[in-house]
Order: C-alpha cells, then structure tokens, then sequence
C-alpha cells in the first residue's frame, strides 16, 4: 500500500490486508514491518493508533444485515476464494489473508456506512443499474485465410517450426500449421481472456475485448505487435532487435521489460510500468518519453501524457485471475466486470452513484453471483439476479 504524506485518513489502514493481517495474527515479522513504517512515516502514527482503536470496535452485529445473511455471505465468498487458490495453487499464506479480508469487509462497510452518514454521502434510493448478460463468442485465432475458433480460454505457443501449439482447459491441444511471413490475428471477445508465447520467447496475457497482431516470426531488425485492448506483457531480451508495441494512440519502445497496455475504445488510454524500462510516443511524433517501473503514463486527447507513480498490483492483476480496487468507482469496477463476464450495464442519466466506491479484491470465478455477491461486499451496493438481468441497488 503506498501512501501520500498529505493524506491522514486512518480508514485507508483499516482496508490494508497487512494491517488487518497484523491486528488479527501479529508475527515478529509483521510486527517490525509496522515499526519500520512508523520509523519512516512518523506522522502517520496517529492515523495508526485511531485505525487500531476502530478495529476493536468494529462489531459484524451492527451491520444492518442479518446475522444468517451475513455469514451465509461470508461463507459462499471464502469458499469460492478455496477454489480459485487450490486450483492456481497459490500460496497458504495468500489465502489465508484474501480469506480474513473477506470475512472482515463486512464489519469494515459498518464503518464505512457510519462515515458515509456524517458526510451526508450515501444516498438510500431506489434507483438502479441494469446488467444484462450477453451472447458468449467465440475466440478467433486467424492466420493466412484460416480461422480456427475456440469457445474457452487458450494458451497458444508459436513455434519456430511453423506451427501453433494451442491447449484450452477444457479442449485436447491441437496444433495449427501457421502462414510464413505475414501477420497474424489473436481475437479475445468479452467474456474471454487468452496467453500467447510469440516466436521470439515473448509472452503476452491478453484480457477480454482484445485484438493482437503479430508476425509468424519477427525480421532481423525489429520486432512489432499492434494491439486493441488490453494486454500485460513480458518481453524477451533481444539486444539486436528493439521491441514496439503499437496502438491507435500511441507506440511503445521496449528497452527490456514487463508492463501492462490498455487501449480500449471509449477508456483513457494508459501504459503502467512493472519492470525495465520504456518509451512512449504519441502518433504525432513528439519527442518520446521515457518510464521507470511503477509509474503510470495516461495518454491525453491532445497527444500527451500524464504520468503519476503507482501501485502497479491493482493494474495487473487481471492476469492473476482477480480484480483489486482501492476507493475506485463503482462504476468503473462495473466497466471491468462487464468485460470479463460479457455483461452490458445501463448505465442511465438519471442515476446517480456518485460517491460510491468500492475498496477490495474480486476472484473473477466462473460463479457470476460469488462475483456480485463479492461487490456487494466492498462496496455500499446490493444487487439481484432475475433470469438474464442484474440489478444493482444502493444500499
């Protein structure tokens, strides 16, 4: 969690995992990773001791909902947090503190209902988004005048020897014979997320509603891939040969590295730097601009770029199977969602969310309602299923 000296909300401590971690299972280690905080933030001790006075305070019983409910919620989340960790194979340790933030976030929204009251900020309406689930596609692997489709998630290796190697979870691999010296097209419809191995070693996590386009085998002298969407990328070192990404907006010149591309129509444009080092240019040609690792570079109408550090998890993570929001907009988390599940939000003129945020992590399951249901928890929101349609509700 990074932190602004200017900022001196204590409630950003109660959303910390680690600090939630540390109130519930203080270690030695834990214990000296807050006191080398302290030792480097001084003046964030008051926010700390106020944090930790709540958290003792905080009770499940004052939340409005029923006790039932709320562990029924409780346990449906954490046993759907089980599944994904056990199938990824993550660590002991991230489970078991994903599983106590989990548990924990509804005794946090009585908190957050409490402040929300003082500000005059959570609004009680009636007023509601309507989601609708969409028709699933198909994913498009296109090369030369052959189109193969595939309706589940794939894993796709070019090979130096003309051949795509493509395995699915829930399909035989298969390999597909690739046209030479021409540009192929990987097509991820919403709803959908694919990873492609290029020829070079360089892989490429592409999320939902991307397109990617990249050559059989890359030419002596560089190497370049257009991309609609979104992708998170590592590229392989090649001294001899500069790596470019290209999108509608802008280009990227890798010098060696690992970071995340989003250029989705109708969404600010924006490249987040994990590892290495890159230059940005905008298509006019300016004079390119360089990035260090967690820093974040958001292209501007008017052929700019606006940059920021950042906390580059959030950015990423999409790849790692979750979503994590830190105070975003529960609108913009709907945008995210409505990607991944293929979903179409109404979102009309006359309803208003502003203020509602939400501050947390989604496990993008393949259970749609542990995924509202995970929203309602780190937001003020509540939702209902009725056959194809969602409607989400303030609380």
């Amino acid at each position: 969690m990074q932190f602004n000296r200017d900022d001196n909300n204590f409630i950003r401590f109660l959303k910390d995992e680690k600090f939630i971690e540390w109130k519930l299972f203080p270690t030695d280690e834990l214990n000296k990773y807050w006191e080398e905080f302290l030792l480097q933030f001084p003046d964030k001790r008051k926010d700390i001791n106020m944090a930790e006075k709540h958290f003792r305070h905080i009770k499940l019983s004052s939340y409005k909902q029923s006790p039932g409910k709320k562990q029924e919620a409780a346990k449906r989340l954490e046993k759907s947090l089980r599944r994904y960790y056990i199938k990824n194979n993550v660590r002991r340790f991230a489970f078991a503190a994903a599983a106590c933030a989990a548990v924990l976030v509804l005794s946090l929204l009585y908190l957050q209902e409490k402040l929300y009251k003082s500000r005059n900020q959570l609004i009680t309406s009636s007023e509601y988004i309507v989601g609708n689930e969409l028709k699933q596609e198909d994913i498009m692997f296109i090369t030369g005048n052959e189109t193969a489709s595939f309706q589940h998630n794939i894993d796709i290796q070019i090979s130096s020897e003309k051949t795509a190697q493509i395995r699915s979870e829930y399909q035989d691999a298969e390999e597909i014979s690739i046209e030479q010296h021409t540009m192929n097209k990987l097509i991820v419809p919403y709803g959908k997320q694919s990873r492609i191995t290029l020829a070079d070693g360089t892989q490429v996590w592409l999320n939902s509603g991307t397109t990617l386009e990249f050559p059989s085998s890359f030419t002596k002298n560089k190497r370049e891939v257009y991309l609609t969407g979104e992708m998170y990328i590592e590229v392989a070192p090649d001294k001899n040969r500069s790596f470019y990404v290209h999108t509608s907006d802008f280009n990227v010149r890798v010098y060696g590295t690992k970071f995340n591309a989003s250029s989705y129509a109708g969404s600010p444009a924006s490249v987040v730097l994990v590892e290495g080092s890159i230059g940005l240019q905008s298509d006019d040609g300016k004079q390119e601009l360089r990035l260090s690792p967690d820093e974040q570079a958001v292209y501007s109408d008017n052929g700019t770029f606006q940059t920021k550090r950042v906390d580059v998890q959030p950015f990423i993570s999409w790849k790692d199977g979750y979503l994590t929001f830190e105070d975003t907009p529960v609108t913009e988390a709907l945008k995210q969602i409505e990607r991944y599940y293929n979903l179409s939000f109404n979102y009309g003129d006359e309803v208003s969310f502003q203020g509602i945020t939400c501050t947390g992590k989604i496990i993008l399951s393949d259970n749609l309602d542990n995924v509202m249901t995970a929203l309602t928890l780190i937001s003020a929101m509540k939702y209902k299923k009725k056959d194809k349609l969602i409607y989400i509700y303030k609380k």
